[in-house]
């Protein structure tokens, strides 16, 4: 990741890094199965939370203890001159730019982190994590909006197919419009917000110094500001700071956010070992594994429309994958 947008500008103090770097495909593939795990659990923890928390004010609280997870890796990256972003070598120009995609992407995260939390909770664990892992579809579609690149045959064809799986999945089955639910279009708020998200900041990945962590920081930094605003608005900060002194609210909020945040840290160092193709065919069966936590720890039923769907998913997912692993050019965005 690093090693790409060195060869393309010359940023010397992450150059000198990135050369002592070697990629481990063993550890890569291990990570890589780490975050299947973490981001299997986070639907089960959104929805273990107590019935009194309502979606927004949850939102916000899972955001600042992922600031607060987020800081010290933070403070320690900066203290070992690994400056990114803040190395006066950056031109102002490129900083300026930097800081306020930072901005702007940090607004859309703070929407779809609530939306994520929604979504769990009115279309349910199983279609909700489904619904979410359609996130690839979007990806191609704001690339080819945003900066125009142009896709194969066979991921168009892998495309159509995974629409279809969502809008057997939106209608439970039936195939009828009439039947589509208006809490699973809920739940695809959460991958089109990530596809514009994501495909913007591998851009910027690619044409600055900031690092992942830095990208992490500054996202969850602005969220939990956005967030704080708009819950404070619609439901009284007086109500914000009595959840915070509520140790079950806090204990879900830490547990959401230290996983959320792990994850990201964790995804991030797996696609420094391996391709990104590589690093999501693993995480791919994430449905699969929140589908069983939803079945022994939630008590949720199973429809086997579900299970058709994720299949039909499954199998879009690994075409487009198999197609992306034929390309050169990397990407490093793809949930969260």
């Amino acid at each position: 990741m690093a090693g790409k947008r060195n060869e393309a500008h010359d940023f010397p103090s992450i150059k000198a890094n990135s050369l002592d770097f070697s990629p481990n495909f063993n550890k890569g593939i291990f990570l890589s199965f780490i975050s299947l795990f973490l981001l299997a659990m986070l639907p089960i923890i959104s929805n273990s939370r107590p019935s009194d928390l309502n979606a927004l004010d949850y939102a916000f609280y899972l955001s600042l203890w992922e600031l607060i997870c987020a800081l010290p890796l933070f403070i320690i990256e900066i203290s070992k001159k690994n400056l990114g972003i803040f190395q006066k070598s950056v031109d102002w120009k490129i900083r300026k730019k930097t800081y306020l995609i930072m901005g702007i992407t940090g607004f859309i995260f703070s929407i779809s982190t609530f939306f994520y939390v929604f979504a769990f909770e009115t279309a349910g664990t199983v279609s909700a994590a489904i619904a979410i892992q359609t996130y690839p579809l979007f990806s191609i579609l704001w690339e080819f909006i945003l900066f125009k690149k142009k896709k194969r045959l066979g991921e168009i064809v892998f495309t159509l197919i995974m629409i279809i799986g969502i809008y057997y999945l939106g209608t439970e089955g039936t195939w009828l419009i009439s039947g589509f639910s208006p809490w699973f279009a809920v739940a695809l708020i959460v991958p089109f917000l990530w596809g514009i998200a994501h495909v913007t900041i591998k851009n910027t990945l690619d044409t600055s110094p900031i690092t992942p962590n830095q990208v992490t920081f500054f996202r969850v930094l602005i969220s939990s500001i956005i967030l704080f605003g708009i819950s404070s608005l619609i439901n009284g900060i007086t109500n914000i700071f009595d959840g915070l002194l509520n140790f079950e609210f806090q204990l879900f909020g830490f547990l959401m956010g230290i996983v959320y945040y792990l994850e990201l840290v964790n995804w991030f160092y797996a696609v420094k070992h391996v391709d990104v193709s590589v690093a999501s065919t693993v995480t791919t069966p994430t449905p699969m594994i929140t589908m069983i936590f939803a079945l022994f720890i939630l008590k949720e039923s199973i429809e086997v429309y579900q299970i058709i769907a994720m299949l039909i998913v499954f199998i879009s997912l690994y075409g487009l994958l198999w197609f992306g692993k034929r390309k050169p050019v990397k990407n490093l965005s793809r949930s969260s």
